[in-house]
C-alpha cells in the first residue's frame, strides 16, 4: 500500500506543473502538469529506456534547462538553485574524481553541506559526517584508495557516500542501486532510507526493478509515451 507520510510541511520540495521535459521542443519527452514530492516521502521513477527518467532528475537538479515551464525545487524556482547542499544527486556516470581517493570524493560532499564557502579548511562536522558515510557504505578499508582502482560497485557506493556525507534535503538517485550484488544492494539501500526517515529528507529515485521499488518507495510513478501517471497496487500485480 502507497501513501504519502503525515510532515507538518505541506510545502512540497519538488514542484512541476505545466512543464515540458526535454532537449528539443520539436522532440519533447515528457509533458508534466502536475508532479510534487513533499518533504519525507521515497518516491520512484519507473518507465521503459529513452522514456526520460534521467532527463527528468538532471533537469530538478538544473543540470538541464526545462523547455518552457518553471520548476521549485527546496523552495527554489528555475533558473534559480537550491541553496549549496540543498540538494544531492547521484547520476548514473557518477561523476567521480577518479584520479583522487574515496576519502577526497566523499570529503567533496562533506564540505558542500558543512564548510563554509569562505574558508579553504573542512569543518570538524563535514569531516565526522565523511567518516560516518564511509563506514556505512563499508568502504572504511578503501578510504585512501584511489577511485579508478575500485570495480564498478565500490564506485557507485562512494558515490552514494559522497551525498549521504552532504546530508541534504533532498537525494536524487539514478539507478543507485545497479552494479551491486544482492547483499550489498539490501545494505546500502538500508542506509539511504534509514538516512531518510531520520532527517525527514527526500528521496526521488530511478528504479527498473518493480519489486524492489515497491519495498522502498511510497509512491511509484511510471513515464511513459511522453507522460508521467502514479501506479497503484494493482498495477503493480498486473506487471508481476
Amino acid at each position: 500500500m502507497f501513501f504519502i507520510i503525515n510532515t507538518k510541511e505541506n510545502i512540497p520540495l519538488i514542484n512541476i506543473q505545466n512543464v515540458i521535459i526535454g532537449y528539443d521542443i520539436k522532440e519533447p519527452l515528457i509533458e508534466i502538469n502536475d508532479f510534487k514530492v513533499f518533504p519525507g516521502e521515497i518516491v520512484v521513477l519507473t518507465g521503459p529506456s529513452g522514456a526520460g527518467k534521467t532527463t527528468l532528475l538532471k533537469t530538478i537538479a538544473g543540470l538541464v534547462k526545462p523547455i518552457s515551464g518553471t520548476i521549485t525545487v527546496c523552495e527554489k524556482i528555475t533558473p534559480f538553485n537550491p541553496k549549496r547542499g540543498e540538494l544531492g544527486y547521484i547520476p548514473q556516470s557518477l561523476g567521480l574524481v577518479r584520479h583522487a581517493s574515496v576519502m577526497h570524493n566523499v570529503m567533496i560532499g562533506a564540505n558542500a553541506g558543512h564548510k563554509p564557502i569562505w574558508t579553504p579548511f573542512p569543518s570538524n562536522t563535514a569531516k565526522k559526517h565523511a567518516m560516518d558515510a564511509i563506514f556505512a557504505m563499508g568502504l572504511d578499508t578503501f578510504k585512501f584508495k584511489i577511485i579508478r582502482k575500485l570495480s564498478g560497485g565500490q564506485q557507485r557506493r562512494v558515490a552514494t557516500a559522497r551525498t549521504l556525507a552532504q546530508q541534504p534535503r533532498l537525494i536524487l538517485a539514478d539507478e543507485f542501486l545497479s552494479e551491486l550484488d544482492e547483499e550489498t544492494k539490501e545494505i546500502v539501500q538500508s542506509k539511504v532510507l534509514e538516512y531518510i526517515h531520520q532527517k525527514t529528507s527526500t528521496l526521488l529515485v530511478v528504479e527498473h526493478d518493480i519489486m524492489r521499488a515497491k519495498e522502498m518507495c511510497d509512491r511509484l510513478f511510471i513515464i511513459k509515451n511522453g507522460k508521467i501517471s502514479e501506479i497503484n497496487e494493482k498495477d503493480i500485480l498486473e506487471e508481476e
